[in-house]
């Protein structure tokens, strides 16, 4: 039987080993960063390539890169639910600037602000079908013809919102420039940006779905 001391030999020089193994893995040079996790920054850096504004939808679409980890469809989705949020606040905006208008001399700024309204409300009714549409993408059915006419949906809409942010900005050609027709500009342009962003990725989306 081996000795108590022998054994206790046997476990010092196992753990010297191991200390010397692991002195002998290469340390990280002085200064430089630690290895960052792997995250899916890239994929939406060229998802976002696509599109027209790649800044604006690499930005917005920061806070849902946990759920959208790398798939196509739900970034277009996120980026359709982005716009929805953004025509929705500037549709509060364009209210709020409405209803002091109604009591103000100045008769075409009322009357654009109210069709701008109205043109917001109507882009923010394509975005909530645009998205319900594509929660029920497969429902239908999981063939090609299926995919194609649910996200034909989903293209016509998210095109009619941008057109109809368009025409917002359209009705107040006419109107003098002054603090509410730069406001309204300002921010129907940032809304557009996204819209056209969330388009672009709608189409990428088609586009990639149907391979080579």
């Amino acid at each position: 039987m081996q000795s108590q001391p022998s054994l206790r030999l046997l476990l010092l020089l196992l753990l010297l080993a191991a200390v010397f193994l692991l002195l002998l893995q290469p340390a990280p040079a002085a200064g430089s960063p630690a290895p960052a996790p792997a995250d899916d920054s890239d994929f939406r850096r060229a998802s976002c390539n696509v599109t027209l504004y790649p800044d604006v939808c690499y930005a917005t679409l920061a806070r849902y890169a946990p759920s959208v980890g790398r798939d196509p469809a739900r970034l277009a989705h996120a980026a359709i639910a982005v716009s929805l949020v953004k025509a929705q606040r500037a549709a509060e905006y364009v209210s709020n600037l409405s209803r002091e208008a109604d009591y103000g001399a100045d008769r075409r700024a009322a009357a654009a602000l109210h069709d701008c309204l109205e043109n917001f409300g109507d882009a923010a009714d394509e975005m909530r079908g645009s998205l319900k549409q594509m929660r029920q993408l497969g429902a239908a059915g999981s063939g090609e013809q299926s995919f194609r006419f649910q996200m034909s949906n989903v293209q016509t809409w998210m095109s009619a919102a941008l057109t109809d942010e368009d025409t917002c900005t359209d009705g107040f050609q006419d109107v003098a420039d002054g603090p509410v027709k730069a406001g309204v500009s300002r921010r129907a342009g940032a809304v557009k940006k996204v819209t056209s962003n969330a388009l672009a990725l709608v189409n990428s989306y088609v586009n990639q779905h149907a391979g080579p």
